[in-house]
């Protein structure tokens, strides 16, 4: 049952191969045996089993799927709402904490037949980039238990990765889908902003909070993203020609890059092996600058958090009343502070959101002067960093600022080390203008059906 996908378990369950029920059993023990070096998971379902059961006799009694995901069992981020289970946002201020209902995708997902398995570990209130919370500690990367497993949604990511489920769900405010599916071997999709519902959904920056889909493969996070988009998605096509612009200013030239850059190499080698022309765009966007003077997400945090907590009766309904608390990770402390300090009816804001308006049509002008299908740029400059570090040259913020598509991939692996055995995950990004999911999507089946690259972690240097 290892690395199975959507497709291969369905064809299973029709041929009386498996069962919904054994699959998750076999997963729930995965996670017995093995989170306990990972963190990845903060809550079990305790009806995992149960539902498992009900999807298998209503294959048995129909014969048929009762939805595209039928018995599949996803990993869901614990900053979106479960009925069923808490919501902690990774939060001791929130533990145990329900709201009592479904976020939208949650409930998109139960209606098209899966199994909300187990809720995942992530940076706490999903605020910086290595997936450590007050509520279960430091996530590590199933590749380099040295490592962290990127973040904000780290939790998933690793989760995915190490076969703890067969898809999950994450979120991304800046990097936070793509930071932990380049981390950890995996496909990671950031919709454009608004085709999933942010409804039940813990906020940071409501203007680039959205929820997407990571999994082991392009075909099983395209069958997530279907599923929890609010609308419609035309199916993958291609142009007869592709023509993409290769970002150079979001490459490093040091030492510490060296890795990534060999990576990338390859994969633009790769991509034009399939016939897609691969052009070099020169214009300086500072990666650094984007997040440091034109995202909101600290602005927005005070407002849009404290309105959340507020009214679902959450237990510290503000951020006054978490910092009092003292039922945080103190990594956070810092950020809260500031967040705190800022306010969406100041001119810093109005400024910070002009210029984002500014950036969403020089990214439409540099599109449309080099005849453009997509960008491509490796998500992270160097190596995603050690525990007890913080991430660097990560450069998720263009399509999070935007709210442009973007498609995190695998582009394989650094040099094996000690710490990892078979080297530590690069992953690059495909970003595209709005609504241009379909081909970014068909690129990505291209590119992973002629370029597999995905690699089960090394589970025996996790004892």
């Amino acid at each position: 049952m290892l690395e199975l996908s959507i497709a291969s378990y369905h064809q299973k369950l029709l041929s009386r191969q498996i069962t919904s029920e054994s699959l998750v059993a076999f997963y729930l023990d995965r996670i017995y045996r093995f989170d306990g070096v990972l963190a990845s998971i903060i809550c079990v379902n305790p009806s995992a089993i149960e539902l498992a059961r009900q999807c298998d006799q209503t294959l048995q009694k129909t014969g048929n799927l009762s939805g595209s995901l039928h018995g599949v069992p996803v990993l869901v981020k614990d900053n979106i709402e479960t009925a069923d289970m808490p919501t902690t946002a990774g939060s001791l201020s929130l533990a145990g904490f329900s709201t009592g209902r479904d976020a939208d995708l949650v409930q998109r997902l139960k209606a098209a037949g899966a199994i909300i398995l187990a809720k995942t570990n992530l940076h706490e209130f999903a605020i910086w980039g290595e997936s450590v919370s007050s509520i279960k500690g430091q996530t590590r990367n199933p590749y380099d238990l040295t490592r962290t497993p990127g973040g904000s949604s780290g939790g998933t990511g690793a989760a995915v990765a190490a076969n703890f489920g067969l898809v999950g769900i994450g979120t991304d405010t800046i990097n936070s889908i793509r930071s932990p599916s380049s981390a950890n071997n995996l496909v990671g999709i950031r919709p454009s902003l608004g085709l999933v519902s942010d409804s039940g959904i813990v906020p940071y920056s409501l203007t680039q909070d959205t929820a997407g889909p990571m999994a082991r493969g392009v075909a099983d996070a395209e069958a997530v993203l279907r599923v929890i988009a609010a609308r419609d998605l035309p199916q993958p096509e291609l142009p007869g020609s592709l023509r993409v612009g290769l970002l150079k200013s979001f490459f490093g030239s040091a030492s510490v890059n060296a890795e990534v850059n060999r990576a990338m190499e390859k994969v633009v080698s790769e991509l034009q092996s399939l016939g897609i022309e691969v052009v070099q765009v020169d214009d300086q966007i500072d990666i650094a600058d984007l997040v440091s003077n034109i995202s909101v997400h600290l602005y927005e945090l005070k407002a849009h958090l404290n309105h959340y907590l507020e009214s679902v009766g959450a237990p510290y309904p503000s951020i006054d009343a978490i910092l009092e608390s003292g039922l945080f990770h103190p990594g956070i402390k810092d950020n809260l502070i500031r967040a705190n300090q800022l306010d969406i009816h100041s001119e810093e804001y109005s400024s910070r959101l002009r210029k984002r308006a500014e950036l969403q049509e020089r990214v439409r002008n540099l599109f449309a002067r080099d005849q453009l299908n997509a960008l491509v740029f490796p998500h992270q400059q160097q190596l995603v960093c050690k525990v007890g570090d913080s991430q660097l040259q990560r450069n998720g913020a263009l399509a999070a600022i935007t709210g442009f598509p973007s498609i995190c991939l695998p582009a394989g692996f650094s040099e094996p080390s000690q710490t990892a055995p078979l080297g530590v995950p690069i992953g690059f990004e495909l970003f595209g203008l709005p609504e241009t999911e379909p081909l970014l999507l068909g690129l990505a089946r291209q590119f992973e059906t002629r370029f597999p690259k995905r690699l089960a972690p090394r589970e025996d240097f996790w004892l």
